[in-house]
């Protein structure tokens, strides 16, 4: 995605089981944009400034609504469906703090079921203070201090852990071609009903719905690669029934089949983040 460019940060030691890693976009043009995202089953925090001090995404959009008037500090959820960011026609950079998946509940000590594919704006999670200071910093360095310094205070003060919930998505992530939620309990010895209960309150979605948006990220991020020659090749490595059953998964979680995907190969961008493209 030659119009955006992205840098991809790791996060500090005292968040690195909380954060996947922080993401600055930047765009120096002043035509307006239509970012397409496929959800990665991540929440995040998101703080966007345009040139003229005013926000720079105008709406975001996925298949059941839109939201407008975006506030320029924002808390995610872990979305499900493909969404669309429209940017207003100015130079503009963003600063997106990754979470795990299971992070709403580790550093905020939410319910994340409570919180699926929702927004919420500074004043629903303690930050119009820090809003304010982002807005008065004038370097990109010291805003992505002060949103980790709060992260690590509010964590501190409310976050709870599940470690078997954040063992098995680790176990996920290592096995995305074949996993499977049966595989995931006996491994770790639970009852179905209760991992059911436990993983939703941690991740805010079911383990099977995760495995699917995981397996196309891993999916995305194959044919972005260029390893692969043939979809049907990246349907197999990751154990797709077959190339039919492929297809639907991967209209399910973008805008696109994966033909008109491939297509759009100079117009993509893929990272720790997730995917999305023009």
């Amino acid at each position: 995605m030659t119009t955006i460019r992205f840098t991809v940060m790791p996060p500090p030691e005292a968040l690195i089981q909380d954060v996947e890693c922080i993401r600055l976009a930047s765009h120096s043009g002043y035509q307006p944009l239509e970012v397409k995202v496929c959800p990665g089953g991540y929440p995040g925090l998101v703080f966007q400034l345009a040139a003229d001090r005013k926000a720079a995404i105008e709406s975001i959009a996925i298949r059941s609504g839109q939201t407008s008037d975006i506030p320029l500090l924002f808390l995610h959820g872990q979305g499900s469906q493909p969404s669309i960011m429209r940017f207003r026609g100015a130079p503009y950079t963003t600063i997106q703090v990754v979470f795990k998946p299971h992070a709403l509940y580790s550093v905020f000590g939410w319910d994340a079921s409570l919180f699926n594919q929702a927004l919420s704006p500074p004043d629903g999670f303690g930050a119009l203070d820090l809003q304010n200071q982002l807005e008065e910093q004038s370097s990109d360095e010291e805003r992505i201090n002060r949103l980790l310094h709060f992260l690590m205070v509010t964590k501190q003060q409310y976050g709870k852990q599940d470690e078997l919930i954040e063992r098995t998505l680790g176990y996920i992530r290592e096995e995305i071609a074949s996993v499977s939620v049966k595989e995931l309990i006996a491994a770790f010895s639970i009852s179905e009903r209760q991992f059911q209960k436990r993983f939703l309150r941690a991740v805010g979605m079911t383990p099977q719905l995760f495995i699917r948006i995981r397996r196309v990220n891993e999916a995305l991020r194959m044919m972005h690669s260029g390893e692969y020659e043939r979809l049907s090749d990246v349907a197999y490595a990751l154990n797709y029934y077959d190339q039919s059953h492929f297809i639907r998964e991967m209209k399910s979680f973008s805008w696109v089949s994966p033909k008109h995907m491939t297509m759009r190969v100079s117009e993509f961008h893929s990272d720790l983040a997730g995917s999305s493209y023009l």
